[in-house]
């Protein structure tokens, strides 16, 4: 039976994305942690994880962060392939955790929800 990869887009300063680290690691499960502050997932990275959390830009864009509102990012009118370029381009705004198994991922906040993943 092949293991499944677990990634996990971790910032270390946040509390929710360690304690969803430590979930995983309780569980047996040693994720492929990535930094995504200083590693940030490209354009295609993060439309593939978008389909498989099975949700659209927005519902993972940090607005309440500085950069959101200095680039105008509250525009309806902008597309979803303009959001995720903005995140790409500033991962600060990825809301975190993102735990990716397999063909489906969570947001894991609260870091519980990583049990609907594993």
């Amino acid at each position: 039976m092949q293991r499944m990869t677990t990634t996990m887009f971790h910032n270390p300063r946040c509390s929710k994305s360690r304690q969803a680290l430590e979930i995983l690691q309780s569980r047996g499960i040693e994720p492929v942690v990535v930094h995504y502050l200083d590693t940030p997932p490209s354009h295609d990275e993060l439309s593939d994880m978008l389909r498989k959390l099975g949700l659209h830009p927005r519902d993972i864009i940090r607005s309440d962060e500085t950069i959101y509102e200095e680039l105008g990012l509250g525009d309806t009118t902008l597309s979803d392939d303009q959001l995720i370029a903005a995140m790409a381009e500033n991962p600060i705004l990825i809301e975190r955790p993102i735990v990716v198994r397999g063909e489906k991922a969570v947001v894991a906040r609260p870091p519980e929800a990583i049990l609907d993943l594993i």
